[in-house]
């Protein structure tokens, strides 16, 4: 029950402030110098911070309804610059919702983590890794 209440309190939130929630339990989880760099021109990096291993994260937010799901071509396009562009060490998509099969396929080849729903969840509450957790 308290992951659904969870991911509700997230659907409840627009993109910007979403991106925002990543950021805090980012912080919260020992990231140094994070940043919000979502919107227009962010190049599909929403969030970016330096883990507590040193690592460079980047993290793109996809605060998308529960019937909406991300897609390969979300994940192509973050796939073309989070490492590229950002220097990504740990790249990871983190969404309201669920990845379809193509995008967590696409994800699995390129090394970029997926935090669906439950994950998030599981991240929110602390009964689950961050993204940049093996």
């Amino acid at each position: 029950m308290l992951q659904s209440t969870e991911v509700a309190r997230y659907h409840a939130m627009n993109p910007r402030d979403f991106e925002h929630a990543i950021a805090f339990l980012c912080e919260r989880d020992g990231c140094l110098g994070v940043q919000v760099v979502g919107g227009a021109g962010d190049l599909g990096a929403d969030v970016i911070a330096t883990a507590p291993d040193g690592q460079r994260v980047v993290i793109q937010c996809k605060r998308y309804g529960p019937t909406t799901k991300v897609g390969s071509p979300d994940l192509q396009r973050f796939g073309g610059t989070c490492y590229s562009v950002h220097g990504a060490q740990v790249a990871a998509v983190v969404t309201t919702s669920v990845f379809t099969r193509p995008a967590a396929e696409y994800a699995g080849h390129h090394g970029i983590r997926l935090f669906d729903e439950s994950a998030l969840a599981a991240w929110a509450t602390r009964t689950g890794p961050a993204p940049w957790m093996p």
